[in-house]
């Protein structure tokens, strides 16, 4: 009976993890894992090598604690027992911090090309390139704002930057909608990876600069080769909006044949694109499947507290002292994205500057209707909890009642998260209107929320659901 309880629980942790990240990952890093016992809360994994388990450790620890938590329960623990190659086995706690040797560690596939004799560079005709990278020294990571919108992103672009090529998330696939921060996270990545590496060719270009240079070398200048073995040489190179190689055809071929070579060199490619491979149309089947192969992530509209931090970092790089209230109340207005949310408060700033008086809160709500496009009537909390027990299809007295049902506590929680994003109200007013409960029990609800978008996709997709409803429905 425990082997089927360990097996099964298991089973149920792999289900969410393959929901969340990339079917080569998911092959890679944990269709190779066994369970092998169960004990109270206690799983045991065994994993192919000591290196495995490392990489485990390092990039999905995060997402195995919050699986296990949410599959087990919160007093869930990891061992992990390594196989040695005569079969025998060491044990580990979860996230132990103990190294040993393993002489069977993977070599990317740029050490392979090198004890093949093979030198990247040696392109007839071709010397190593020295060239403008293309990069705004403002769009670094100093200067990018991480919240549970961009998360995973911006942690495997840190990944990256340590390890460019050799790293399970090549090529990296940025999507969202516009001004969410796609190219200051790419750019990000090929700037940290300069300070780290100087001598790496790094290159910002995007999709329509590589087809204007793709036509000019086909049709003026009749220097295919030279376009190919430029890009060719590439070490990292950054893709914008590849999702405008749509029908060109001849265009994608070009890149077909660039992605491959620095695929196979262990080169490191980020794309960004508006919407994620699946759904983009007019791209050839082959070039798709290869946008899957590395990392996938979406980088969504930044939540309340996101947005707060992002404009006290703005306002501190001005070089103003925004208050307080200032900030709440622009955070609770501008809905959109990131580049509105900047250029609002910029907005402030220049027209107190010109008209020399003072930023207070009256002179923000003077503006604001002016700078935002803000409906009449705002998010409420009210609102907030007709729109979410009609998505669930309860009556506000069971949203509101003491029961302990597993769905409708989470609907409960769900209106509390979304009344702490979507409006200026404070935590314990939050809690008097939706139950009577205090400031903590909201906190605790919102941090559940979180954890669950992290774990689960159709949670997330109840999110986001009642988020557009919201925002749809306003008059």
């Amino acid at each position: 009976m425990s082997e089927q309880k360990n097996i099964s629980a298991w089973s149920d942790c792999l289900l969410i993890i393959k929901d969340i990240i990339s079917p080569q990952s998911f092959r890679t890093w944990f269709e190779p894992i066994q369970a092998i016992a169960m004990e109270g809360s206690t799983l045991t994994l065994e994993v192919p090598s000591e290196f495995f388990r490392e990489y485990l450790e390092e990039h999905y620890l995060d997402l195995l604690s919050k699986t296990l938590r949410r599959v087990i329960g919160a007093n869930a623990r990891l061992i992990y027992k390594v196989k040695i190659i005569n079969n025998s086995s060491i044990t580990y706690p979860g996230n132990s911090a103990k190294e040993i040797k393993n002489p069977s560690i993977p070599m990317s596939p740029s050490q392979v090309s090198n004890m093949a004799g093979l030198d990247p560079y040696t392109i007839p005709g071709l010397k190593r390139l020295d060239i403008n990278p293309n990069l705004s020294l403002n769009y670094n990571f100093e200067n990018f704002i991480e919240g549970n919108c961009n998360k995973l992103g911006r942690s495997a672009g840190m990944e990256i930057a340590k390890k460019p090529g050799n790293n399970a998330f090549n090529p990296l696939f940025l999507y969202g909608g516009s001004g969410l921060g796609k190219t200051h996270l790419a750019q990000a990545i090929g700037l940290e990876i300069k300070n780290r590496y100087p001598e790496k060719i790094v290159l910002y270009v995007t999709a329509h600069v590589f087809m204007t240079q793709y036509i000019d070398a086909v049709t003026v200048k009749n220097k295919l080769t030279d376009f190919l073995h430029f890009y060719q040489s590439i070490d990292v190179l950054i893709i914008d909006d590849v999702h405008e190689f749509a029908e060109k055809h001849s265009t994608q071929n070009a890149f077909f044949q660039v992605f491959n070579h620095l695929h196979q060199l262990g080169k490191q490619l980020i794309l960004t694109s508006d919407r994620p491979p699946v759904d983009l149309q007019g791209l050839d089947q082959r070039l798709l499947s290869r946008f899957k192969w590395g990392l996938t992530t979406e980088l969504l509209p930044p939540d309340y507290q996101t947005k707060i931090e992002i404009l006290k970092a703005k306002s501190f790089r001005e070089g103003i002292s925004m208050p307080d209230d200032v900030i709440n109340y622009i955070a609770s207005k501008v809905m959109s994205n990131i580049r509105e949310l900047e250029g609002t408060l910029i907005s402030l700033i220049a027209n107190a500057t010109l008209t020399k008086r003072k930023i207070t809160l009256s002179l923000a709500q003077e503006l604001i209707d002016k700078i935002v496009s803000t409906p009449k009537n705002d998010i409420s909390v009210a609102k907030i909890k007709k729109t979410v027990c009609d998505y669930f299809g309860i009556t506000p007295e069971i949203l509101l009642s003491n029961t302990r049902k597993r769905e409708i506590v989470q609907a409960r929680q769900i209106a509390m998260y979304l009344s702490r994003n979507l409006t200026n109200t404070s935590l314990d007013s939050i809690g008097s209107q939706i139950g009577g409960k205090n400031h903590a029990t909201v906190l605790y609800a919102c941090n559940t929320v979180c954890d669950l978008m992290d774990t689960d996709r159709t949670f997330r997709q109840y999110i986001s659901d009642i988020e557009r409803e919201l925002r749809t429905n306003i008059q």
